[in-house]
């Protein structure tokens, strides 16, 4: 069955499937944690119970993708012990003491003060339950922070020296960590997380308000959500374009492969479509705008872009690949702009944003819309820095495992299969539970609360009132 593939094609196949599913759910986490912590302080500031019965029904959900996140996370690290065995014996006393500080700092932090924030809020009281959010949300950010900070010296190595026997020896964490990508992609993938839950949030409100929308519940996630796109999607194409700058600067080949740019130009045209042919060195079939490609990447109209054609034939990416997967998370990061321009403007008209059916079914359609931008530009990274695992240092042909291709092919099998059913009933679990009204959260207990002097009820009739 595998008989047409060798080993590492397979590690690598097997490697990004692997990652895809597990990209989603810390996509999703990251945002939708901070998005719990907003809630949770929204009710402790305003009073208003539709926030903690956001929270309710959005804590159940996150539950269940943080657990799916540290699950597929798991069985995605064995993949460095077995398919990619030499490139963890190579790069392991760089990486490894990072992933160990990912563990220690965020990992506990988060799943300390899980429990807390998912039963605690009648045991703790309202302000500690709130800090225990606080800290869930915190440690998303920090797990981010340290899981970038690796991917990121990869891209832009830095800070180390390579020992006779070739393992990358540390010599400077200050530079490996804050490599020179490494703020531009945090920032990026931050934004990103953001990005995603707003529009699966959004969704799910205009789900409930297509329904019904004179309900409170469903109007106030949807507003959020809508203000989340409108603020942040900018931002992320601000930020994007930075990224880019960045990458020009250190990675100009993975730039290339992007713009579908093959010979070096002075005033490079912004090719909108076209078909990169990796063997003829030629983009087939332009549809470009003239000068815009320099102008986005050098801020001058004649500014020079190198082509894939300066850099050896074994040392390019696969232009195909990045041209597209680049153009699917362009192409997405502006339709969700339009989204949350399009909800701005409704804002300002009589019947606002809640009446308005169209808007509500281009965001429940727009649901998938995050996720596959964050696929989409996972490939254009790391797609886009082949044939290196660290790039310019190690080549990916030098990183793999001495394994059978058949002993791989079985288990990508293996994971597929396993995947899709378990992955895909957690999925369908979550969409379920996203079917779901929001219900009044009612398990409020007349427990003094250790932190505030009053009890989650008093607080929830001091709102009742008001």
């Amino acid at each position: 069955m595998f008989e047409h593939f060798d080993a590492i094609t397979l590690a690598r196949i097997q490697f990004g499937f692997t990652i895809s599913f597990h990209f989603i759910f810390p996509s999703f986490s990251i945002g939708l944690a901070s998005y719990l912590a907003v809630l949770n302080g929204l009710w402790l500031w305003k009073k208003d119970r539709v926030y903690l019965d956001l929270f309710n029904y959005w804590k159940k959900i996150f539950a269940v993708a943080f657990g799916m996140g540290v699950v597929s996370g798991i069985v995605m690290s064995y993949q460095f012990g077995t398919n990619w065995s030499v490139f963890s014996d190579k790069a392991g006393p760089v990486i490894g003491p990072l992933m160990g500080y990912e563990v220690l700092t965020a990992f506990f932090l988060e799943a300390g003060f899980l429990g807390v924030m998912l039963f605690g809020l009648t045991r703790v009281g309202p302000k500690l339950h709130f800090l225990a959010t606080l800290m869930v949300a915190i440690g998303t950010l920090v797990s981010a922070t340290w899981i970038i900070a690796v991917n990121s010296w990869m891209q832009t190595p830095q800070g180390f020296e390579i020992s006779p026997n070739g393992q990358f020896i540390p010599v400077d964490w200050w530079a490996i960590v804050f490599s020179p990508s490494f703020p531009y992609r945090l920032t990026h993938t931050v934004l990103a997380a953001y990005l995603t839950t707003a529009f699966f949030v959004g969704a799910i409100g205009a789900l409930h308000l297509l329904r019904d929308n004179t309900q409170k519940s469903a109007r106030k996630m949807f507003s959020m959500a809508m203000w989340m796109a409108t603020v942040v999607a900018p931002l992320q194409i601000f930020a994007g374009d930075m990224h880019g700058l960045n990458t020009l600067e250190y990675q100009p080949a993975k730039i290339a492969a992007m713009e579908g740019d093959f010979e070096t130009q002075a005033g490079a045209p912004l090719i909108l479509f076209g078909i990169p042919d990796d063997a003829g060195a030629v983009t087939r079939y332009q549809i470009a705008i003239p000068k815009l490609g320099s102008l986005i990447l050098t801020h001058r109209a004649d500014g020079v872009i190198k082509g894939l054609k300066e850099f050896p034939v074994d040392a390019r990416p696969p232009a195909q690949i990045v041209f597209w997967s680049f153009r699917v998370m362009v192409g997405l990061g502006f339709a969700m702009l339009g989204v949350g321009l399009w909800s701005l403007v409704r804002r300002f008209k009589r019947d606002g944003i809640y009446n308005d059916k169209w808007l509500h079914r281009v965001s429940l359609i727009m649901a998938p819309a995050g996720f596959i931008a964050v696929i989409a530009g996972w490939i254009t990274t790391e797609v886009g820095r082949q044939p290196f695992t660290i790039y310019n240092q190690l080549r990916t042909a030098q990183s793999v495992a001495p394994i059978d291709a058949a002993a791989v092919g079985t288990s990508l099998l293996a994971f597929i299969i396993v995947y899709f059913f378990v992955f895909g009933a957690g999925i369908f679990y979550i969409l379920r539970m996203c079917n779901a009204v929001p219900k009044p959260f009612d398990d409020i207990s007349h427990a003094p609360s250790r932190s505030s002097g009053i009890t989650p009820a008093m607080a929830l009739a001091t709102e009742e009132k008001n």
